[in-house]
C-alpha cells in the first residue's frame, strides 16, 4: 500500500469522524431546534464555538465556550460548572415558554437554565463574535452569559455591579483545570465597604489583593494601566453602575483576562506565536499582596530590605524583629486639642491607601480638601481623587490606620498626612544638617555652605524641581541647567528600577520631577569613550533643534565628575525593541510601520535640509528611533552627529565610531561620511523594518548573504515579498511593501553618488511615480554561516547610542 494511499485512507476517516461528531449551526439557533452533544454553534466571524467537551481524561461532559481557530483547547465559558453530564446524552434547547435556555440530559433532566420567566414569541439563541451567548426575543436580550462571566473576562465584558438591579459580574477561578467548578478565588467591585469602588481579589473571605481606587486614569494600585496601542479599557460609575471593561484596538490579536485557582493570580494572556503570553499578573509580587506590611507600613520593591518599611513618623507596633503582621503605630499620638498646630507632610509615588473609612467629595479643590481634613481631628490623611491635569476632588481618609500602602517605581500618587507641626520641623532640620554635612565633606565648606543654602531654600520654600543655575550661553544654544540633587531624587539616585536601558555611552534612567513631569535622563558613564566634546556636541545640536520626528532635550546637568542630559520621556520604548521581538512586533501592523518609515525619513530630511545647519546623524539605527505614546518616531542620540555650514555636505574622520551594520561602505573603510551615509542608514532601517530581521548578524539557511545581500537576492529573483516579516505578510498592503523595499534598496547602493537624497526619498515615499533600477548594495558579500556574527564586529566601531525610553506596552513576564 503506498504512502500517498495510506494518507488518503486516514484524512477520509479523520472527516468521516468529524462530520458524524460535530456539526455547526449558522450563528443562531431558534426555538424549533436543539444543540445536542456532537453539534456546536459558530459566530459569524468563526472566532468563538460554543458546544459540549470533556476535560483532560474525565468523560464529564460540559456545557460551554471555546475559541474555535485556536488549537489549543481554551473555554472561556462555561453553563453546567459544578453538574456535569456523564453521558453523551446532553441538549441545549430554548423553552419559548420561560424564555429561557434549558441543558437536559437522559430523561429530560434539567441539569442547568437561565431562570429567566420573561414569555418570549420568537426566542432565538446567538453566538456573538465577541463571545457572548445571548437568548433574545426580537431587540430585547432575555439573557446573555457576559452577565455570568466564570474565570475569563473578555473583551467587551464589564466586571463590577448593576447599582439598579444589584447583580454583580465578577470572576470566580476553577478549582483546577481538570474541573470548572468555582473555587474560593473571586475578582470583583467592592462596593459595599468603600467609599471609592475598589476591585479585590478574594480567598474566601479574606482580602488577597486590591486593585486601588480610580484616579481618572487608572487604578491607583496599578500603575501599568494607560494608553498603549493593543487595548483600550474603559471605567463606568454612575447612578445606574460600576464596572471596568476593555476593548481590543486590533482585531488581529486575541486576548483574555483569566483567574487562575493553581497560581491565586489574575492573568493578562495574549495568544503569540503559537501560544498564550502572560502579559502582567496581580498581585505579581509581595508588595503586591493586600496589606502585605500592616497598618500604616510601607512596602517597597526598589532598595529596600527588608521590603517593609513604617512610614514616616511611624514606629512597629511589634518588637518582633521582621513581624509586620501588626503594622505600625505613631511615634507621637496627635493632640486634638493643639490641632491648629497640625501639618500634613506629601508624600509621593504611593499606591493610596485602601478607602474604608474614608469620605469623597470629586467636586472639592485640593487646598480645600486640606482644610476639611485639617478641621476634623479624626482625618488622617487627604488625596485628589482625580489626577488629571492639575489634580481635582478629594478623599479623606479617618482613624488611626492607613491600609495596604506601597511605593510605585512609575504612575504613584501623592498622599498628604497629618502630623503634629513640631515633627515634621524636626524632621526637615535633620535632614538639612545631613546634607551639609555629606557637601561640605566633599566639596569644602564655602562652596558647601553655598550649595546647602540653595538646598535650604528648596525644602523649606519648595522649589519646582527645576534649577536654572545661570544664563551662560553654550555656544549660542540657552539651556535650561538642572541641579543633581533634583535629578538624583527624580530618578531615585539613578535606582536599577527606574532604568531604562544601557548603552556604549552609558545609562538612561526614568525620572519624575516634584510637579509631575516625567523625563528621561541620559547619565555619561565616567569611564565612557564619550567624553565632553561629545556630551557638549549632543547638548548644542540638539538644542537648537524643533521637529516632530527628533526627541526634545529639555535640559542638562554637568556638576563634577556627573554629565546627564535631560529629555522628554517616552512610553514605547524603542523601534528594535518592537521590530526585532518575536512577540510585540505583531502590535506594529503594517500600515503603522508605514507611518514610522515615513516620519523617520521627515526627522532626517529635517536634519540634512531644513534645520539651522547641516546634519550627519552618523549613528542611525532601530534602538534610536524612539517612540511616544501614539508610536510618533523620533531620532535620538546624537553625540556622533557632524555639522556643516554653506554647501558643505560631505567630510572625513580618522575615528570611525557608530554600529556596524548600518555604517556605509565608504565610512566604515575610509572615514568618509556625507549626507548620503545616512541615507545608506535609513536604507538598512527600511529593509529591518519590512523584515522584522537585524541587519548584523542576519542569517539564512539557503545564503550566506547579509540582510540587504539577501533583499538583493529576492528583488532581482522577483520574490520580494518572501522578505516580509510574517506577522504583517496577510494584512500589509504590498504595493506599499514593495515600494518601500525598492526605496531600501536604492539607498544602500555601493556608490553614495547613485543614493537618492533624502528630499528624494521623501517624494518617492508619497507618489506613485516609477523608481529607477537599483544597483548593488554595499556590502554586498557573502559571509561564514558559522562566524557571520563575529565577522561583522570591528574594533572601536560598537554601539555608542543608548535605548532612551521605557515600556508602556504590555511585556511578557
Amino acid at each position: 500500500m503506498s504512502i500517498f494511499y495510506s494518507i488518503s485512507i486516514i484524512y477520509a476517516i479523520s472527516i468521516l469522524f468529524f462530520c458524524t461528531t460535530s456539526f455547526a449551526f449558522e450563528t443562531s439557533l431558534s426555538s424549533s431546534h436543539s444543540l445536542k452533544d456532537g453539534t456546536t454553534l459558530v459566530s459569524e466571524d468563526e472566532t468563538f464555538r460554543l458546544g459540549f467537551f470533556s476535560l483532560g481524561s474525565s468523560k464529564n461532559r460540559y456545557l460551554g465556550i471555546w475559541y474555535n481557530k485556536i488549537p489549543i483547547q481554551t473555554v472561556v465559558w462555561v453553563a453546567n460548572r459544578c453538574n456535569p453530564i456523564n453521558e453523551s446524552s446532553g441538549l441545549l434547547r430554548i423553552n419559548s415558554i420561560f424564555g429561557s435556555l434549558e441543558l437536559l440530559y437522559g430523561n429530560n433532566s434539567v441539569v442547568w437554565s437561565t431562570n429567566s420567566t420573561k414569555q418570549a414569541r420568537k426566542p432565538i439563541m446567538q453566538l456573538l463574535d465577541s463571545g457572548n451567548l445571548v437568548l433574545k426575543d426580537g431587540e430585547i436580550n432575555l439573557w446573555e452569559s457576559f452577565d455570568h462571566p466564570c474565570d475569563t473576562f473578555l473583551p467587551g465584558m464589564k466586571i463590577g455591579w448593576n447599582l439598579k438591579t444589584g447583580h454583580q459580574w465578577s470572576l470566580t477561578a476553577w478549582k483546577n483545570v481538570n474541573d470548572p467548578c468555582p473555587g474560593d478565588l473571586n475578582y470583583g467591585f467592592d462596593i459595599k465597604n468603600n467609599a471609592c469602588p475598589e476591585i479585590y481579589i478574594l480567598k474566601g473571605t479574606q482580602k488577597y489583593y486590591r486593585s486601588g481606587s480610580w484616579n481618572g486614569l487608572r487604578f491607583s494600585g496599578v500603575p501599568e494601566i494607560q494608553d498603549n496601542p493593543v487595548y483600550d479599557f474603559i471605567y463606568v460609575y454612575n447612578n445606574s453602575e460600576v464596572s471596568f471593561s476593555y476593548t481590543m484596538k486590533t482585531m488581529q490579536l486575541s486576548s483574555m483576562i483569566v483567574l487562575k485557582q493553581t497560581t491565586a493570580s489574575r492573568q493578562r494572556l495574549a495568544w503569540v506565536n503559537n501560544k498564550w503570553n502572560v502579559y502582567s499578573t496581580s498581585p505579581e509580587n509581595d508588595c503586591d499582596k493586600y496589606n502585605h506590611c500592616g497598618a500604616n507600613g510601607n512596602c517597597s520593591m526598589v532598595n529596600n530590605k527588608p521590603i517593609c518599611q513604617c512610614l514616616d513618623g511611624f514606629k512597629p507596633k511589634s518588637q518582633e524583629a521582621m513581624n509586620w503582621s501588626e503594622g505600625c503605630v505613631r511615634n507621637d499620638n496627635l493632640n486634638c486639642s493643639n490641632a491648629n498646630n497640625h501639618r500634613f507632610e506629601k508624600f509621593g509615588s504611593l499606591k493610596l491607601p485602601e478607602t474604608t473609612n474614608s469620605l469623597v467629595n470629586t467636586s472639592m479643590s485640593l487646598i480645600d480638601c486640606r482644610e476639611k481634613c485639617l478641621r476634623n481631628c479624626s482625618c488622617m490623611a487627604y488625596s485628589n481623587s482625580d489626577i488629571r491635569g492639575q489634580g481635582s476632588g478629594c478623599i479623606l481618609w479617618f482613624g488611626n490606620n492607613l491600609f495596604d500602602v506601597r511605593y510605585l517605581s512609575s504612575n504613584g500618587e501623592d498622599l498628604y498626612i497629618r502630623y503634629p507641626a513640631a515633627e515634621i520641623i524636626h524632621k526637615r532640620r535633620n535632614g538639612l544638617i545631613e546634607k551639609i554635612v555629606a557637601i561640605v565633606a566633599s566639596v569644602g565648606v564655602v562652596f558647601g555652605m553655598t550649595v546647602a543654602y540653595c538646598i535650604y531654600r528648596r525644602i523649606f520654600l519648595r522649589g519646582t524641581g527645576k534649577t536654572y543655575l545661570n544664563k551662560e550661553r553654550t555656544e549660542e544654544a540657552e539651556l535650561p541647567l538642572f541641579d543633581l540633587a533634583i535629578i538624583s531624587h527624580a530618578t531615585n539616585d539613578f535606582s536599577n528600577a527606574n532604568k531604562l536601558g544601557q548603552g556604549g555611552f552609558g545609562a538612561v534612567f526614568k525620572g519624575t520631577l516634584a510637579d509631575g513631569q516625567e523625563i528621561a535622563v541620559k547619565r555619561l558613564s565616567k569611564c565612557s569613550s564619550q567624553g565632553v566634546n561629545e556630551f557638549k556636541n549632543e547638548v548644542i545640536l540638539i538644542a537648537k533643534l524643533q521637529h516632530r520626528n527628533l526627541v526634545k532635550l529639555l535640559g542638562c546637568c554637568i556638576q563634577g565628575e556627573e554629565k546627564l542630559l535631560i529629555y522628554e520621556y517616552m512610553p514605547n520604548k524603542s523601534l528594535d525593541f518592537f521590530i526585532f521581538d518575536e512577540i510585540r512586533r505583531e502590535i506594529l501592523e503594517w500600515h503603522k510601520r508605514f507611518e514610522i518609515i515615513c516620519g523617520i525619513a521627515r526627522g532626517i530630511l529635517y536634519l540634512h535640509q531644513d534645520s539651522r545647519l547641516r546634519i550627519i546623524h552618523r549613528d542611525l539605527k532601530l534602538s534610536n528611533v524612539l517612540l511616544d505614546s501614539d508610536l510618533v518616531p523620533k531620532i535620538s542620540d546624537f553625540g556622533m552627529a557632524k555639522t556643516f555650514g554653506g554647501n558643505q555636505t560631505e567630510g572625513n574622520t580618522n575615528r570611525v565610531m557608530g554600529t556596524y551594520g548600518y555604517m556605509a561602505p565608504e565610512y566604515a573603510s575610509d572615514g568618509l561620511f556625507s549626507i548620503k551615509s545616512d541615507v545608506f542608514s535609513f536604507g538598512i532601517m527600511v529593509l529591518e523594518i519590512i523584515s522584522g530581521t537585524k541587519n548584523r548578524g542576519f542569517f539564512h539557511k539557503d545564503n550566506t548573504l547579509n540582510l540587504s545581500g539577501h533583499a538583493w537576492t529576492l528583488w532581482e529573483e522577483g520574490n520580494p515579498l518572501e522578505l516580509v516579516d510574517k506577522s504583517v505578510a496577510d494584512t500589509c498592503t504590498q504595493s506599499e511593501v514593495l515600494r518601500c523595499m525598492h526605496i531600501a534598496l536604492l539607498c544602500v547602493q555601493q556608490r553614495p553618488e547613485d543614493r537618492p537624497t533624502m528630499s528624494t526619498v521623501a517624494v518617492m515615499l508619497g507618489s506613485h511615480n516609477a523608481l529607477p533600477i537599483p544597483k548593488h548594495p554595499g556590502f554586498f558579500m557573502e559571509i561564514s554561516k558559522t562566524n557571520h556574527e563575529d565577522s561583522s564586529s570591528m574594533h572601536n566601531k560598537e554601539s555608542t547610542s543608548t535605548n532612551e525610553v521605557t515600556i508602556t506596552l504590555l511585556e511578557a513576564r
